[in-house]
């Protein structure tokens, strides 16, 4: 779907189990038509230098690349940020 393309790619770094990570996707779910959720398993040999950075933080959010917030999800920057991408896709 070129439609898709545009919009902007919302990184979630985490790890099985991650309660916090769970209820951070519960509260961005009202906006997941306007996003790509990409998630990262930091447990992954791949991803180990994620694991390194971010281990005592997750879950940790970036967006289109940029660190955006760690352990909470803070809906005034999210929605700040998330507008601001939009309007530069």
């Amino acid at each position: 779907c070129a439609a898709g393309a545009n919009k902007p790619v919302l990184t979630l770094f985490t790890k099985k189990p991650c309660p916090l990570c769970d209820e951070a996707k519960e509260v961005l779910e009202p906006y997941k038509r306007r996003f790509i959720l990409q998630e990262v398993d930091i447990t992954l040999p791949e991803n180990s230098a994620w694991y390194e950075k971010y281990k005592y933080d997750i879950p940790v959010f970036h967006l289109n690349g940029k660190f955006l917030m760690k352990h909470r999800v803070d809906i005034q920057k999210f929605e700040d940020r998330l507008r601001k991408a939009e309007l530069q896709s």
